[in-house]
């Protein structure tokens, strides 16, 4: 591939970051950011003992849209403020029309139905939007403890999950404004002369979905919070640990902000998230690997990114002679054990308690000011609400094995697997309230019975939980998704040492239009009582003629638990007359304790 300098329809779109001693990573790094329709990269360098200062030049000189400043600091001026400084007074940032501020550890990741960065900025146009703020992805080590000359973003493919809300900093794309706004590496600052002016006001900031944020985030803060996260248009992949070799690399030669002390096994355990795979990225790697090879196709450009991978592998033996290096190797697996649901984040430094008054009670009079529908952002889908599945849509892939906590509800050992159930029903589980009602209330619907049948009842908790109270109970546990069956099954073998009498099936209850999958698992199981926990059945899964009284022979009691009340007059509506026409009838206790009680004895 012979290399052609990257245009946009939309101007100049522009990459602004600093480094130091990022050799190794430059060539993907501006690839990959090219690849996604960046017209320019703008670099800024201090310190470096590597040749990421002399590759970025060699770029430059190319005419490859990639431009390098040595980043000159004052005494006492930190390499991001100085970089941000000088920025704001670079022609190339003045004129652009959209500039991305980001690290030599981020990667921004388009997921605009478009699949392109033309695609999605022409809509930010469309909408005139003057800042897309977007949030981070926390990638881990993906268990891998050596060096490689790979591409990092093909080596570290596992993450923690989105709504892991101490993986939330954010970094921002914006239309620059160097009258009214500077520069900072999480989201522009309005300058202090005018946000007490109308500017603010006409200033559209959206978040990585494209949904407007809440004002505030115009005056304070730099991490999304749980209305205002969002993915769904883009994000940013954070790979701030890469492999073990690479952190101790970073380790022992300190960092862009000159933080000495930061890469400890703290920090590892706060970044060395895996629970969830996330191959978005990938999605570019054919384009961003015939780039790369173009620019690599330069002797010299080839010469410097090969040395500078042979001077991180020589520094890496000289490393691992060192006796601290054994002991840091022990921390960082001790760390890697860590569960999420334990990690403990760094809290944000203390600020100015009297400013940010000032403009929490600014803001807050603007927002009584408004319609009371109009005074918040609910949260995104995903994170759950009082009436959603407390599980994580699809079928997760659970091989990994991964560290997690457990956490007791009802008597029962839970897992708290983020892979399977929600940032919201997470926070529940803590608590212990995890579908407290109906685990709480579900022996007595079930009093005088010994076979229960739950339908799409996901990890089947309340049947394990009347299983738990009345051990001579027979439960079979439905579930299409597999990663749910399979969370049934491993939170079974936690709390009962003997599982007979526990069944599960995945079968499919209407594979061929007649409810046959439905038909013969009633045949298998011989329900005394059946749970519908899932989706509403239609009448005619009881109506059918394979369906018939004969169907449901011993079957004494109907249970459909509930948390929206709408969802009562539903059943009401559509099931109940069905089964009033096989002799069931509604005993008007259950209702007060979150079940539609349906009996015939």
């Amino acid at each position: 591939m012979t290399f052609t300098r990257q245009t946009s329809p939309h101007g100049s779109l522009v990459v602004l970051s600093t480094m130091k001693d990022e050799g190794p990573f430059v060539v993907e790094w501006v690839a990959h950011h090219l690849a996604l329709g960046f017209t320019d990269l703008l670099v800024y360098t201090n310190d470096c003992s590597d040749g990421t200062d002399t590759l970025l030049k060699r770029l430059e000189a190319m005419d490859t849209g990639v431009h390098h400043r040595d980043n000159v600091m004052p005494k006492g001026i930190k390499p991001h403020p100085s970089m941000l400084k000088h920025a704001a007074e670079e022609p190339l940032i003045v004129t652009s029309d959209w500039v991305l501020v980001i690290d030599a550890d981020e990667f921004m990741v388009i997921n605009h139905p478009s699949g392109t960065l033309d695609g999605l900025v022409a809509d930010l146009n469309a909408m005139n939007v003057h800042a897309m703020v977007m949030t981070w992805r926390i990638f881990g080590s993906s268990g891998v403890r050596d060096w490689s000359r790979a591409p990092i973003t093909d080596q570290f493919t596992r993450a923690a999950p989105e709504f892991w809300n101490k993986g939330w900093g954010t970094k921002t794309m914006l239309r620059f404004d160097a009258e009214y706004q500077r520069l900072g590496m999480h989201r522009p600052v309005i300058k202090e002369k005018f946000r007490e002016t109308d500017y603010p006001d006409t200033q559209n900031w959206v978040n990585g979905s494209g949904r407007p944020l809440e004002e505030w985030f115009k005056f304070r803060g730099w991490r999304s919070i749980r209305r205002t996260v969002g993915y769904d248009w883009g994000q940013i992949n954070h790979y701030a640990i890469k492999s073990m070799d690479a952190y101790s690399l970073r380790k022992f030669r300190g960092n862009a902000n000159g933080k000495l002390t930061k890469y400890g096994s703290d920090y590892w355990s706060l970044q060395d998230r895996n629970e969830v795979e996330d191959l978005k990225i990938l999605r570019y790697r054919d384009r961003r690997t015939a780039i790369m090879a173009a620019l690599l196709q330069d002797d010299e450009v080839r010469h410097l990114h090969e040395a500078a991978h042979a001077r991180a592998e020589a520094r890496l033996a000289e490393i691992r002679l060192s006796p601290d290096y054994q002991i840091m190797v022990e921390d960082l697996i001790a760390g890697s054990s860590v569960p999420i649901s334990q990690v403990v984040a760094k809290p944000p430094k203390l600020r100015d308690k009297e400013a940010v008054m000032a403009v929490q009670t600014k803001l807050e009079k603007r927002r009584n000011a408004q319609a009371k529908e109009d005074r918040r952002t609910p949260p995104p889908p995903g994170w759950g609400s009082a009436f959603a599945s407390p599980y994580v849509s699809g079928s997760a892939d659970l091989s990994a094995d991964i560290p997690l906590e457990l956490v007791e509800n009802q008597t029962l050992k839970i897992p708290l697997d983020p892979r399977v159930f929600t940032a919201a029903s997470l926070e529940v589980l803590k608590s212990g309230k995890f579908d407290r009602r109906h685990a709480r209330n579900i022996a007595g619907f079930l009093n005088g019975c010994t076979r229960l049948l739950d339908l799409d009842c996901g990890i089947g908790f309340a049947a394990l939980r009347a299983r738990a109270a009345n051990p001579d109970l027979q439960v079979t546990i439905h579930e299409e998704r597999p990663s749910l069956l399979l969370m049934s099954r491993r939170i079974a073998a936690l709390n009962f040492p003997d599982p007979t009498g526990i069944a599960w099936s995945q079968a499919t209850l209407n594979p061929d239009g007649i409810w046959s999958g439905l038909h013969k698992l009633l045949a298998k199981a011989k329900p005394e009582v059946i749970r519908l926990s899932g989706p509403l059945l239609p009448v005619e899964a009881l109506t059918e003629a394979a369906l018939s009284e004969a169907a449901l022979t011993g079957v004494r009691r109907v249970l459909i638990p509930f948390l929206d009340p709408s969802e009562v007059t539903a059943a009401r509506a559509k099931l109940a007359p069905a089964l009033a026409d096989l002799g069931f009838s509604e005993d008007t206790n259950g209702e007060p304790n979150g079940t539609l009680y349906l009996r015939r004895e």
